[in-house]
């Protein structure tokens, strides 16, 4: 089967993980915009029109997880694929899960875990079973896609049994 490929929308204040991101992402075939807060990636998302955002959470402007409930609010991007990919407290994870995020990777990251994770995002709104928002309908273990790292949060493991912080 051919590895899935899309435009991903990268969001990160920090430039050097902006790059890290889009480097990693390129060499596995997707197309990656980036932005640099979450008023950015709402002034680009309806442009771009990504496939999926990955999301720091601590940004100037707007942080990651009032960007992550803005597009859930907008009927535009309500079913668009967000990961969160930060390091992360529990509140933020669970706060984010809240706001709508469908999954969360820890920094520091693995390159493997982060392309692994977006490529399941954009398999996952392709066949039409993203899951929006914290309840997990739809994505239990029956749900198709393969249990993510154990630093990966959602998705296929909601379980939130990692004890990583």
């Amino acid at each position: 089967m051919p590895r899935p490929s899309g435009r991903i929308l990268v969001v990160d204040d920090n430039k050097v993980i902006r790059q890290l991101i889009r480097v990693n992402l390129e060499l596995e075939g997707f197309e990656v915009v980036t932005a640099g807060d979450g008023a950015e990636c709402l002034e680009v998302v309806h442009q771009v029109r990504p496939d999926a955002v990955t999301l720091d959470v601590v940004m100037p402007r707007l942080d990651g997880l009032r960007t992550a409930a803005r597009l859930r609010a907008d009927p535009r991007t309500r079913d668009l694929p967000i990961a969160i990919v930060s390091a992360c407290t529990q509140y933020e994870v669970d706060a984010g899960f809240a706001a709508g995020a469908d999954a969360f990777l820890s920094k520091p990251f693995e390159p493997a875990e982060l392309v692994g994770l977006v490529r399941q995002l954009v398999e996952r709104k392709s066949s039409g079973s993203v899951v929006n928002g914290a309840s997990g309908a739809g994505s239990g273990p029956g749900a198709g896609a393969a249990v993510p790292p154990p630093r990966v949060r959602g998705l296929a493991g909601e379980s939130g049994a990692s004890a990583q912080a």
